[in-house]
């Protein structure tokens, strides 16, 4: 697979992501919506369906949609992707270049997806709420600001997304995406709390970066002193599942 095919892959599954993850915040959140103060449950719902649609759009590259994910797989020491043999889709060896091509894939792919949100819900942005609930929809932010122990929490969330998804590989499911989206909105209702979790660095830094750079009508701050803890924190986790994950699972990754 080439390089240009995996970067599109990852920025379509990821668009996609962050296109429908952010726009249920902005359902949930923004006033005038027919979901309006639906609540933590219809976030952490529409988050994992996010997830579940992200993956099945990146299908090729094996839907990390994740720098996390991608950091994660490469720290096991295996292939990025292990390929489909059923559809013809050769095995993606882990190397300096295919990560990088994973990663501003992700990127780039979170930043897209929440301008096309932006678009969706362009009226309800005009409408007269806070700046920091028109922030919330695009990033994430503490309920209580510790930075030491906001990171702390976001490692936590990032190791069990990525360890459990590296159990996936050797466990007896057909899940598939579903047992995927099912984990994160098993993490949001659980470990969501203090961070909103972002456990996924391009699913944060993406829309933030759109948040600063659109024409928000009252949008304020884009919370840049915060912004390293889910890009940090995430990473952290992803590594160091993908380390324990391959000492744990063994030959079976």
């Amino acid at each position: 697979m080439s390089a240009f095919d995996i970067f599109l892959s990852e920025v379509m599954g990821t668009a996609m992501l962050t296109l429908l993850g952010c726009g249920v915040v902005a359902n949930a959140v923004l006033p005038k919506n027919k979901g309006f103060d639906g609540g933590w449950v219809l976030i952490t719902f529409g988050w994992g369906l996010a997830v579940f649609a992200g993956v099945y759009t990146a299908f090729k590259t094996g839907a990390h949609i994740n720098p996390a994910v991608t950091l994660g797989l490469a720290a096991s020491g295996g292939d990025l992707f292990a390929g489909n043999e059923e559809l013809g889709i050769a095995p993606i060896p882990t190397t300096f270049a295919n990560v990088m091509t994973y990663l501003s894939g992700e990127l780039v792919g979170g930043f897209l997806g929440a301008v096309i949100m932006y678009v969706a819900y362009k009226r309800h942005f005009d409408q007269d709420a806070p700046g920091a609930v028109k922030l919330a929809v695009f990033s994430t932010g503490p309920e209580v600001r510790s930075y030491g122990w906001n990171f702390a929490t976001e490692v936590v969330g990032t190791f069990v997304l990525v360890f459990v998804i590296l159990m996936f590989g050797p466990s007896p499911s057909g899940l598939g995406p579903l047992a995927v989206a099912m984990l994160v909105v098993g993490i949001g209702m659980s470990l969501g709390g203090p961070t909103g979790y972002a456990i996924n660095p391009a699913r944060d830094l993406g829309p933030r970066i759109a948040h600063a750079v659109l024409p928000i009508r009252g949008k304020g701050s884009s919370d840049w002193a915060y912004s390293w803890v889910p890009v940090a924190g995430p990473i952290v986790g992803g590594v160091l599942a993908g380390v324990v994950g391959a000492a744990y699972g063994g030959d079976f990754l």
